[in-house]
């Protein structure tokens, strides 16, 4: 394996770890102006909504765990489907699945500032407007446009390019400095006036221009943040905590659940990667089935233990699915001896559906994508409903007390990339930077990033070239179609971690980000 990028980085007091190092300072200058590591998460959220579109934003969605010291809690800030939403509409012109791009129909509401409130309300500490003034500044004074950033601009299509023209026109190379004047507007009237200036504001009356045909006043007075609770199951020496559904987060505990219970040896070895493949595989095929806003979480993962008798410890399965890379922002913060984060947030696709909302700037996600255009299936296109979702945040404690908060992003990659993060730090105890930055496989369908589910005949691994060099054969000898791709590959996600030991706090930032950072203290 290649020399680490970097080591872990150690804060015997609090951590942040973010895709951009903007994002990370303005979450530790929450910590440094006395804040929680709430304060610094929404900080820091905001602060990438401004300088990574190509992640995230104000037009996206929003889930969260935090440890509180005593409990885990969960946050889904993901937003519903629009009162006029109609599948057979999209059925009658030649639809069998959500469209991608280019339809204000993949648009849910947006839940990321619901979720940012209701954060806030319930464990902030310092005022709104204190926390978001390192985003407006970004926005109003400029950030250096990234490499991934400029990347991302690249690959939009023409009409995508005329929405996004705002940002298509600085963005032209890495270092350019890029301002989003209508970003900051926002951010400045929603520091002011609340959740309202954002729903009912400029954004809010420009967004229901755009969706007339699907979008009711109604529908911006229901607020997307709603406190449920976590999804929990114990593997690896700890208890793993994620987001219930409508998240895809039932996939990471029970494919964590089924590789424990069977000894894959090393991490450096073909059988561990072979078996979590497996594990993936079996816990996932069934996912387009019976994933949707009302499915059990509990009895999702006793579905996939039920059924570990088809994980094959030696060759690679010929599971048939029963009936999507994607771009994301994950962060964490903690404190010491205080909260812990855990907290991602998405325009699902890269700039979401390459539509914007003309009055701000800020572009809407297409996670809408999510739903199904089949009769009669439980996460069909229907007035308000939260579309199955592939966000799904991970957070791990022992006997109750806080070990780790860990995410990424990657579309349906999610799952299987945090099965291989925790494998590694609990089960192994690697180091986070060591975790983090160890070469990753992925399942992944032919084309979106979303579609790795919908037809397994085209499944294939996607393995990163500084896998250990017996990988690609080994595997390919047991049966598994290898794709390699690139080291420190961007499509195998933004992956950071923080974890507690008896020193402090000790956490690494995914190179694959380009700019990330871990800041602490």
């Amino acid at each position: 394996m290649n020399p680490l990028p970097q080591s872990s980085v150690r804060g015997t007091r609090h951590l942040v770890a973010a895709a951009d190092a903007l994002a990370s300072r303005a979450g530790d200058e929450m910590f440094r102006l006395g804040g929680n590591a709430v304060d610094a998460a929404i900080a820091t959220n905001a602060a990438i909504a401004v300088t990574g579109p190509h992640l995230c934003g104000m037009g996206g969605d929003l889930f969260a765990l935090i440890h509180t010291g005593n409990e885990v809690v969960a946050l889904n800030s993901s937003g519903r489907s629009g009162s006029l939403a109609d599948a057979s509409k999209l059925r009658e012109e030649g639809h069998s699945v959500m469209p991608l791009r280019h339809d204000i129909r993949t648009v849910t509401m947006p839940g990321c500032v619901d979720g940012w409130f209701a954060l806030h309300s319930r464990f902030g500490s310092l005022p709104i407007e204190t926390i978001l003034q390192p985003a407006i500044d970004l926005a109003e004074n400029g950030f250096p446009a990234s490499p991934l950033l400029v990347g991302a601009l690249r690959r939009v299509d023409s009409a995508g390019q005329a929405h996004l023209a705002e940002l298509a026109s600085q963005a032209t190379h890495a270092g350019a400095v890029v301002r989003r004047l209508g970003v900051g507007r926002t951010l400045r009237a929603i520091a002011r006036g609340g959740r309202d200036e954002f729903y009912f504001g400029e954004f809010g009356r420009g967004l229901q221009q755009l969706g007339a045909d699907l979008f009711t006043e109604s529908d911006f007075r229901v607020q997307s943040s709603e406190w449920v609770r976590p999804l929990s199951a114990h593997a690896f020496g700890v208890d793993l905590h994620t987001i219930p559904p409508n998240s895809q987060g039932y996939l990471t505990l029970a494919a964590a659940v089924l590789a424990d219970a069977i000894d894959a040896g090393d991490p450096e070895g073909d059988a561990w990667a072979h078996v979590l493949i497996e594990a993936a595989k079996v816990a996932g095929f069934d996912r387009p089935a019976v994933l949707h806003e009302r499915a059990n979480g509990d009895e999702l993962i006793e579905r996939v233990r039920r059924r570990s008798s088809q994980l094959d410890r030696v060759h690679a399965s010929q599971l048939a699915a029963a009936t999507n890379d994607g771009d994301t922002t994950y962060l964490c913060t903690a404190e010491r001896d205080g909260y812990a984060v855990s907290l991602i947030q998405s325009n699902a696709s890269g700039f979401g559906s390459w539509l914007v909302e003309p009055n701000t700037g800020i572009n809407l996600h297409n996670r809408g994508l999510g739903f199904s255009l089949a009769e009669g299936h439980p996460a069909e296109f229907a007035p308000r409903r939260r579309p199955p979702h592939t966000l799904s945040p991970a957070l791990a404690t022992r006997n109750g007390e806080f070990v780790s908060v860990f995410g990424t992003m990657g579309g349906d990659a999610q799952p299987q990339i945090l099965l291989q993060i925790a494998s590694r730090l609990f089960q192994h105890g690697e180091s986070p930077a060591a975790a983090i930055h160890a070469a990753r496989w992925a399942l992944a369908g032919p084309t979106t990033g979303f579609d790795t589910w919908d037809d397994m005949s085209r499944q294939v691994v996607n393995l990163e070239a500084h896998a250990p060099s017996t990988w690609r054969s080994r595997l390919t000898a047991r049966g598994h179609r290898i794709r390699m791709v690139p080291e420190w590959d961007s499509g195998f996600g933004h992956a950071h971690a923080i974890v507690r030991d008896s020193d402090g706090l000790v956490g690494a930032a995914d190179p694959r980000a380009r700019v990330s950072a871990v800041i602490g203290r």
